[in-house]
């Protein structure tokens, strides 16, 4: 037993390891016992053990995996975010207002979105909408009269007609025009209808934002206005006596803003084009700053893509100091500021849990003492090059067993080499490796052809779960989430792994975990143990993830519990949405179940016609294919 078995692990360096206290934002934490509890008030709150709310879903009849909405952190981002900024104002003397908005696209869910607004009630917390379908779901939605509901994307003159009917019926709506046509088409639509449109402009700043979606700012940005069709719109308006419709000014730099000095830089544009338009006689008031707000995924605290280098109430504050700098100057009153942050509302109250159903490890095998005199010459090399390992020639070790390794397949594929002699040559080299990753371990400098050897050797841990359905930005842009185990947190983890998932392409797998200095390459797992679930959590899933996963190998939404933590600590299962079954997603992509089942039978009644099966086995058959229709997409146990 080594030096480091014999180390007592704690919980506290389980939580460094793993960076809990860095991007939990205090939502998450470790019990001295080693499971992940969940805090939803803060370390003076009632903490659950996620491990306890598992068990209690498997005696519900909910399996793995399953998607964990937590009502109370969701509750507590929309103070937080709405606080901050009533906060900020009161401390800076700003004499406008403050109405945040969420935007449907970011988590579509029905009930993401009736949670929010019961929830911003209180903040009178409004809804943005960027398509037809989200207009429909928020005109049924949203009923207070004082919320905001932000009409975004492209308009057609029947998106325009419904949104002005609900500005009809009392709600605060606001039309924003993307592209310069929208504008005569809603004055057109408002004439019609007999009433007064509320309407925003999108601008294109030429402030553009760091970050995977930077894309959204800039000139060549796809939604919004340049500086020259601004003043066409603006000089249409006068044409019609209309000017006075024109009421918000509205930007977006991007979902993910990660620099605190992009967002003040594009707060100072958008002012001075605000203010350029109150000049022009625009009425004006409500000044948009779309969404940026970013989440600290990897808890580095950094501009890095995954991170962000300040608080919600630096955002907050800078936000309102760098308006009211610009609108002091130009003597302008202070407008009603809109934030449409839907990733920091909604992120941290989703966590997805799955069990791992098997390992893959590069483990050498047994090597004989010595080689036999029958065996190649260049097995004899490769044997050789592993007796004569130092840790001062690795890197000439590693040369040539990568050089025979090389020539041992070039020779098995001529036929001078056995499949039984190729097979212990793997078996050296790999020998080899382990012993160089383990000479290299505590190393200050590494050769650069060295560098990543020991995360090459990693186990690979197999999840009940789909990337593309589950995680797809992981997939898709590389993108980082806080992943970990959820128990056995007081025992150190002995092994490194990357994540594979239960489809059949090579992209499903996650190689790429969060670290507070650099991208880690492998996970710190524990050992599985026989006849024992071990589980991971993948944390901060709740914005996109959902909307944007797909029916890869038709594996479907996982099951989904929404979760609410009572005061005494007793956890109370609020809503449970059974997953995708079978029938649901073959029935996506336009099979029929039904046709489906009578195929098979009409299959199984000719094999029992030829006598290739009797008709007790049709009916387990018939029985098992039902089965299999209604039963999860995903691993199932028993």
């Amino acid at each position: 037993m080594n030096k480091q078995t014999l180390e007592r692990w704690t919980s506290q360096q389980a939580s460094e390891l793993y960076g809990v206290s860095e991007w939990s934002e205090g939502f998450f934490s470790i019990s001295p016992d080693g499971e992940v509890l969940v805090t939803p008030e803060g370390a003076s709150g009632p903490a659950v053990s996620l491990l306890q709310i598992i068990k209690g879903l498997r005696e519900r009849g909910l399996d793995m995996p399953v998607l964990l909405r937590f009502r109370d952190i969701l509750k507590a981002r929309i103070a937080m975010l709405n606080r901050g900024f009533l906060s900020a104002m009161e401390e800076a003397g700003y004499r406008g207002g403050y109405r945040g908005v969420y935007p449907i696209k970011v988590n579509q869910q029905e009930h993401v979105v009736d949670e929010i607004l019961r929830f911003g009630r209180p903040f009178h917390h409004g809804l943005e909408v960027g398509s037809k379908p989200e207009l429909i779901a928020a005109l049924a939605y949203l009923d207070d009269p004082e919320a905001m509901l932000i009409c975004n994307g492209y308009k057609d003159e029947e998106f325009i007609s419904l949104a002005l009917y609900g500005l009809k019926m009392g709600l605060n709506l606001i039309l924003v025009a993307e592209m310069p046509g929208e504008v005569s088409l809603i004055l057109k639509c408002a004439r019609a209808m007999e009433v007064e449109p509320k309407i925003g402009i999108r601008v294109k700043l030429s402030s553009r934002a760091g970050g995977h979606w930077n894309e959204s700012g800039g000139d060549q940005s796809r939604f919004g206005l340049s500086t020259s069709q601004l003043v066409d719109v603006l000089d249409c308006l006068r044409e019609q006596g209309a000017l006075s419709y024109l009421v918000m000014l509205h930007y977006h730099l991007g979902s993910q803003i990660p620099n605190i000095r992009s967002i003040r830089t594009g707060v100072y544009e958008a002012c001075r084009v605000y203010a350029g338009l109150v000049r022009e006689g625009a009425a004006m008031g409500i000044l948009d700053v779309g969404g940026g707000l970013a989440v600290d995924y990897d808890g580095s605290k950094t501009n890095y893509p995954s991170s962000r280098n300040y608080t919600i109430e630096e955002y907050c504050g800078d936000v309102i100091e760098s308006v009211m700098q610009v609108m002091d100057e130009m003597e302008i009153p202070h407008p009603l500021l809109i934030s449409e942050s839907g990733r920091a509302t909604v992120a941290h109250h989703a966590v997805l849990l799955f069990n791992i159903l098997d390992a893959g490890r590069f483990e050498s095998h047994p090597l004989p003492e010595k080689l036999t005199d029958d065996e190649p010459d260049i097995l004899h090399s490769l044997y050789e090059t592993l007796e004569m390992l130092t840790a001062k020639n690795v890197q000439e070790c590693f040369n040539d067993a990568t050089f025979y390794r090389d020539e041992i397949r070039s020779l098995f594929v001529r036929g001078s080499v056995t499949l039984r002699q190729r097979g212990l040559g793997e078996q050296i080299f790999w020998r080899i490796v382990n012993r160089i990753a383990r000479l290299l371990r505590d190393r200050k400098y590494i050769p650069e052809e060295l560098e990543g050897l020991e995360s090459s050797l990693s186990d690979v841990y197999y999840g009940n779960f789909s990337v593309f359905q589950s995680l797809p930005d992981s997939w898709a842009i590389d993108h980082l989430f806080p992943i970990m185990p959820i128990h056995r947190l007081s025992e150190r983890p002995t092994r490194n792994a990357t994540l594979a998932d239960i489809t059949c392409d090579s992209d499903g797998k996650i190689t790429r975990f969060i670290d507070l200095h650099d991208v880690r390459r492998a996970l710190p797992v524990h050992e599985l143990r026989e006849n024992e679930e071990y589980y991971l959590g993948a944390f901060l899933v709740g914005a996109y993830q959902e909307t944007l996963g797909d029916l890869h190998n038709l594996l479907g939404d996982t099951n989904v519990a929404g979760i609410m933590i009572k005061g005494d600590g007793e956890i109370e299962f609020t809503r449970e949405i059974e997953g995708d079954s079978v029938s649901d997603v073959l029935s996506f992509v336009e099979y029929d179940p039904k046709e489906l089942l009578q195929r098979v039978r009409g299959k199984a009644e000719r094999a029992v016609q030829d006598d290739r099966i009797t008709a007790a086995e049709r009916r387990r058959i018939m029985n098992a294919y039902q089965a299999g229709l209604r039963g999860y997409t995903y691993f199932e146990s028993e």
